[in-house]
């Protein structure tokens, strides 16, 4: 508890921040008091326009500030490949880190009956009407290998072998239990190319 009850609650605010703790919480709202309160007024301003513009794609359910996204815009792209990823930050990775040219859908989670995941929050309507039109001839499944990775990655390969669609996954260099996000572009190049039927 310090002297001011507004520093209190920019420290407490900042933990929710992932791998932030009451301290690193603490240094990071000091830092920014102490020396770069110009930085923490652009990090306020860009964090709540953010907040307020950013919205998700009406296609893949990546984040974009338009109806729809540059990805599911751009003509280029081959909308024969879909491959999931459970978040943007996974998108985000794969564009930058691979030659991939095809399109994606984002589930914003992953498939987790005990914390009340079901296929709903995951918009797997909206992923089934995509590969119901008829375009999409491989599904790349392209989630985490945690065992919510695994369920998410069986229950949309039934999907999508249902529909007669080819479903492939990411191969080698990815760590059973690891983020995708976590991974260096490298690995996640050579596990992207490397994907087998699933």
């Amino acid at each position: 508890m310090s002297a001011s009850p507004l520093l209190d609650q920019l420290i407490e605010a900042l933990r929710c921040l992932p791998g932030v703790g009451p301290r690193s919480a603490g240094r990071i709202a000091y830092h920014l008091l102490e020396r770069d309160r110009e930085g923490a007024l652009q990090l306020a301003d860009a964090l709540r326009e953010a907040v307020e513009k950013v919205g998700h794609c009406e296609r893949c359910r990546n984040f974009s500030e338009t109806p729809l996204c540059a990805i599911c815009s751009d003509a280029r792209r081959n909308g024969e490949l879909l491959c999931v990823v459970e978040n943007p930050a996974q998108l985000a990775a794969i564009d930058q880190a691979t030659h991939f040219r095809g399109v994606y859908h984002v589930l914003m989670g992953r498939l987790s009956p005990l914390d009340g995941i079901g296929p709903e929050e995951l918009g797997l309507d909206r992923l089934e009407e995509r590969l119901r039109e008829g375009e999409v001839r491989e599904l790349i499944l392209a989630v985490s290998p945690t065992v919510e990775g695994e369920v998410t990655a069986h229950y949309l390969s039934e999907m999508a072998r249902a529909l007669n669609i080819r479903v492939t996954r990411l191969a080698q260099g990815v760590p059973m239990g690891g983020e995708l996000e976590s991974l260096d572009s490298g690995t996640l190049t050579q596990a992207f190319e490397l994907r087998r039927d699933y």
